[in-house]
């Protein structure tokens, strides 16, 4: 019996219905995994032997009733199988730091996604490495940059580098009267870069976000924003659609596929609006529960099916 933990957020915080994590843990359940949960503050590492305190969890896909837990326990990390890296972020320091810390097991422990590559693909600036496939994106913090990237291009969305869902999300007017005060805003509140990114019309229609398995592009949902917001986002009030990958879409996954599976990003959710690639997600992904519940495939099983995979190649090679 494989012994499978999940580094998560609290488990009373899970969305159930749209909760991607939960939906690889009723795979991983369904699999006679013996699943464990613990919170990544819980890490601590003594030389160079990791130990958390976790729970044993069952869970069921029923909201009256979705999750129990077991007693508490420590556990050495390395005695685990596989260990699901899936709190949201911030991605910020402590995050960073886990990820340190996940490194040290990952000899005898398959991780995933791998945490050496989680860490060096920042979600805003991993993607940038594909700017031929993005609208025009500038990252800066300087008020001149900003001005002449307004000048060329007309309205614009400022967001900062290390947000998360959807929060911060401003779009701004060629000619705005508040924009002065929006700068002075986000250089009180962010000490890194910013994003700067051509405003794209067509958002209205949607913001696709396409779930790629070890390079693969195998299910996508539409997120349809409310009718006074530009934000997607399911948690700002954004609607979930089905929807197929267009031709350029699909251009986009097999220019970024092979890269993925090179550095061990194995459940990856990219971000595309009206053809342009705008995000690569690869802290925790979501979207599993939502695309089955549109009819879609459930792609919690061939993630599982790829970790196996994954897993028996490191045991061959220990």
């Amino acid at each position: 019996m494989l012994e499978v933990a999940v580094q998560m957020d609290p488990q009373n915080k899970i969305n159930f219905a749209g909760d991607s994590t939960f939906a690889l843990m009723l795979e991983a359940q369904k699999r006679s995994c013996r699943l464990s949960y613990y919170t990544p503050d819980r890490l601590s590492l003594n030389g160079r032997k990791l130990t958390a305190p976790m729970h044993s969890v069952t869970v069921w896909d029923n909201p009256s009733r979705y999750y129990d837990l077991g007693p508490e326990r420590l556990v050495d990390l390395s005695t685990l199988d596989v260990v699901l890296l899936r709190q949201d972020p911030p991605f910020d320091l402590a995050y960073i730091t886990s990820t340190h810390f996940l490194e040290q097991i990952q000899s005898r422990v398959l991780v995933v996604n791998d945490p050496a590559q989680v860490r060096n693909a920042p979600e805003k600036v991993f993607v940038m490495q594909f700017a031929d496939l993005m609208p025009p994106t500038l990252l800066t913090r300087d008020l001149a940059a900003i001005e002449a990237f307004r000048a060329e291009h007309g309205e614009i969305v400022m967001k900062p580098l290390y947000g998360h869902g959807g929060a911060s999300v401003f779009k701004v007017a060629r000619r705005d009267p508040n924009f002065r005060s929006l700068f002075d805003l986000f250089q009180t509140t962010f000490r890194e870069p910013w994003v700067v990114q051509r405003f794209l019309p067509a958002v209205s229609q949607g913001d696709k976000r396409i779930l790629l398995v070890d390079g693969e592009a195998l299910g996508a949902i539409n997120r349809i924003p409310a009718e006074d917001d530009i934000r997607s986002n399911m948690a700002r009030g954004g609607a979930a659609a089905a929807t197929q990958l267009t031709e350029r879409e699909q251009t986009i996954c097999a220019h970024l596929g092979p890269e993925l599976k090179k550095r061990g990003l194995l459940f990856v959710g990219i971000d595309v609006i009206d053809g342009y690639l705008t995000e690569i997600n690869v802290t925790s992904p979501t979207g599993l529960r939502a695309l089955r519940r549109l009819g879609g495939p459930d792609l919690a099983a061939p993630i599982f099916d790829a970790i196996l995979s994954k897993l028996r190649v490191l045991r061959d090679n220990g």
